[in-house]
């Protein structure tokens, strides 16, 4: 299995409560920074890979202090004349963004690619970078408890998860911790740019990567020459806020699943009617709570598995398949493999969540009293129950994280040039109000809508008139004007087809980018 525990960009904190800077974003004089020594690391898929590595400091207000290691990729440009590097990042926090340089290069226009350096990153604490965070191995091995705590003994069993996860990230890595945060790795972009000797960088961020970047941007406005922002992250929930909203946004896009296998009931037998569907899919997840599949999939797994078809619909073919599988014939195989190709955690999942704990719980504050939690994720559940207690063990860690909190920045930026935004209306991960609020908070922003698009992450997905605003605006800053909340609305990629039909049931790109996206993230 690819990374699967890297993100649901989650939130906490009340509206209003930010700061312009929090005080690891005053450094002093920086230390020069050596350039780049490229190598060849070329991949089958991306051949012209190459790969480095710079150091940063681990506090940016000591710039002399300890150092740390950030893994780098790039694929040059080709063109005589050069825009710069453009730097991407999958999301998180805690995904790699080094493969997805390759991909970047490799599928925007080749014309557009040839005129830059793209730059793959993991960012402090992630993948190759150095020191890598693993807080608990195995911390998502099956079979784990029902996340919906409808007895005391099952609530008392996740919370003693979550604590020991939190008292072991404590204890392995305290000199670490009150280092990552978004802040310390927005300097580690500018340390990136020192590298590479750039006056001025661009940047493609998507989910947690439009937080990321737009907090960059505030940092050192500047220093941006493009800036693009795909399935935007709500900078006013970080981050407890933005999970229960995640909670109602992931419920709807389950049940736009549900209506799908109910419009393919002659594929599925699983009924023409959304709502019955839906409910043998409770019952489905009833049943793996008493007896999991193959010993491996319980309910926790289950809404794991599933989880996935939230983020990008060419997964749902797949995922309709495994439920029909087991209702129907009381089959486990496809269940089971569908659990290890969309949900099962490897060492890299561990690492990718270590790190999105880390962050998201130093970035701002979280509620210390468990008995908000239960208040608000209950009245969550009520109306959204397909994800509202997983969501919320995911996170819960931090209501008992080791250490002392920051306040998330105000990204408001009226000193910036034009920058791309790109929502779908209907995306689970980082509802559609992220877009709208990102656009009124970045002065002379462009924002380009999908309507009726459910998944996250849009761009370079096979949706010709998103990638076209895209390739104009990287070409030569060309953004679309509008009136009205959007700027520019697209109409949605089509929905997939079952796979007993000729018709493909995932674009290869839509697929490609969502492997290197991964899920919760």
């Amino acid at each position: 299995m690819r990374t699967r525990a890297a993100v649901l960009c989650a939130a906490a904190v009340v509206a209003g409560s930010f700061t312009a800077l929090p005080a690891t974003a005053a450094p002093r004089a920086p230390l020069r920074v050596s350039p780049v020594t490229w190598r060849k690391c070329g991949t089958a898929d991306y051949p012209t890979l190459q790969c480095g590595s710079v150091r940063a400091p681990l506090d940016h207000r000591n710039p002399r202090g300890k150092q740390i290691t950030l893994a780098l990729t790039r694929v040059p440009h080709t063109a005589a004349a050069s825009q710069g590097p453009l730097l991407v990042n999958p999301g998180g926090p805690g995904g790699s963004g080094l493969s997805l340089a390759g991909f970047v290069a490799s599928t925007l226009p080749k014309k557009v690619a040839a005129r830059y350096d793209v730059i793959g990153f993991d960012p402090r604490g992630v993948g190759k970078s150095s020191p890598a965070v693993d807080c608990a191995p195995r911390y998502f091995e099956p079979v784990r408890p029902d996340p919906v705590p409808a007895t005391p003994a099952l609530e008392q069993a996740n919370l003693k998860r979550v604590r020991s996860f939190a008292a072991a990230c404590g204890e392995k890595y305290a000199n670490l911790l009150p280092y990552l945060d978004t802040v310390s790795a927005a300097q580690d972009l500018d340390s990136i740019r020192q590298s590479l000797g750039a006056r001025r960088i661009s940047y493609l961020g998507y989910s947690y990567g439009t937080y990321l970047g737009a907090v960059y941007a505030k940092l050192h406005p500047d220093r941006i020459h493009r800036l693009v922002l795909d399935s935007v992250v709500d900078p006013t929930g970080v981050w407890y806020d933005d999970n229960l909203s995640q909670d109602h946004a992931f419920n709807d896009r389950q049940r736009a699943l549900m209506a799908w296998i109910a419009k393919y009931d002659s594929t599925y037998r699983l009924g023409t009617d959304p709502e019955k569907v839906e409910a043998r899919w409770y019952a489905m997840r009833a049943a793996l709570a008493r007896k999991p599949a193959g010993g491996e999939v319980g309910a926790a797994e289950l809404e794991d598995t599933f989880v996935p078809g939230g983020y990008y619909n060419g997964y749902w073919p797949y995922l309709a398949e495994a439920f029909s599988a087991y209702v129907n014939g009381g089959k486990t195989t496809a269940l089971v493999a569908a659990y290890q190709k969309f949900a099962a955690v490897d060492a890299a999942g561990d690492n990718g969540y270590s790190v999105y704990s880390a962050v998201q719980c130093r970035d701002s504050s979280w509620p210390r009293d468990w008995n908000q939690w239960r208040k608000d994720n209950w009245a969550a559940y009520e109306k959204a129950p397909f994800m509202a207690w997983n969501n919320a063990w995911y996170n819960a860690v931090c209501a008992y994280w080791p250490t002392k909190t920051l306040r998330p920045v105000d990204i408001t930026n009226g000193k910036l040039p034009p920058v791309l935004l790109f929502q779908a209306t209907d995306d689970a991960a980082t509802p559609y109000q992220g877009g709208v609020t990102v656009h009124r908070l970045l002065a002379g922003s462009s924002l380009v809508v999908e309507q009726g698009g459910g998944n996250h992450g849009v761009t370079l997905s096979g949706n010709t008139c998103l990638d076209t605003h895209l390739a104009a605006y990287l070409t030569n800053g060309t953004v679309p004007r509008g009136h009205g909340t959007a700027d520019a609305v697209c109409r949605k990629t089509p929905d997939p087809k079952p796979l007993t039909t000729k018709a493909a049931s995932t674009s290869s790109r839509g697929s490609a980018l969502h492997g290197l996206l991964g899920f919760r993230g």
